[in-house]
């Protein structure tokens, strides 16, 4: 696994970031003054119980929701103070995603799926490029297939090809085993593993799987919306039993 250490910079810094919703009787608050920092090179699980902002947490690191006050710098950019136009480039050229649901188009095909993020970058489309990204996750064969031709573990797979495709500076991973048995999730746990070891890449991943958390190189604990435990190099049963403690 990758090493921590705390001189190492973070690929994504919150600084004070808070976040409510709107509810029937007033503002529902989700994330509460949370300051924590993803370390490069690194795969990070955030965990927590139902409710806990967990997403929303993903969503505010990741561009994809902006927080009502502080700060979410990926590198030097302040993602609160980015404007649509600029956090849709974030989100294209910068970040890469893996969601439970997989969101592949179900009109085209795998090899097309993968190819899908460097056509909207614009960039150009090399056949060789897009069959190594399936090769890397064990579809070379499966290229020509639709998602409804897949498993929901190959389509998870070709989602991550098509993540990894766009070379993102870090990847953000919503449950991403959260749909499937326990033999094809460590498969997909493998492939996001790869990505942090073999392609020194960062990862921060939501889960409510000790099993899937014991992957990490770090586990960070959210409760009602606010950090409340890390776990450096954890285990199955000590993650299990951190949540045990916080969900009492």
């Amino acid at each position: 696994m990758s090493l921590l250490t705390d001189v190492q910079l973070p690929a994504v810094q919150l600084a004070g970031v808070s976040k409510s919703y709107r509810g029937a009787a007033g503002p529902v608050p989700v994330l509460c003054e949370v300051s924590l920092g993803f370390p490069q090179r690194a795969l990070t699980a955030v965990m927590g119980p139902s409710g806990s902002g967990k997403t929303t947490l993903l969503n505010c690191a990741a561009g994809l929701d902006k927080p009502d006050r502080g700060k979410v710098l990926l590198g030097d950019t302040d993602l609160v103070a980015c404007d649509e136009r600029q956090l849709t480039e974030v989100r294209r050229d910068r970040v890469g995603f893996v969601f439970q649901q997989f969101n592949l188009l179900p009109m085209l095909d795998a090899y097309e799926n993968v190819a899908l993020p460097l056509r909207l970058q614009g960039r150009r489309v090399k056949r060789d490029r897009i069959m190594e990204a399936l090769r890397e996750v064990g579809l070379a064969d499966k290229a020509g297939r639709r998602p409804a031709q897949l498993s929901g573990g190959q389509q998870q797979r070709v989602a991550i090809a098509r993540t990894l495709v766009a070379e993102p500076e870090i990847v953000f991973a919503d449950e991403p085993t959260g749909s499937l048995d326990r033999s094809t999730g460590r498969q997909v746990m493998a492939l996001l593993r790869g990505v942090v070891d073999r392609a020194a890449r960062t990862v921060v991943m939501v889960t409510h799987d000790p099993a899937v958390a014991a992957c990490a190189d770090r586990v960070v604990f959210l409760s009602d919306g606010e950090v409340v435990g890390r776990l450096d190099h954890p285990t199955a049963d000590a993650v299990a039993q951190q949540l045990s403690t916080w969900e009492r």
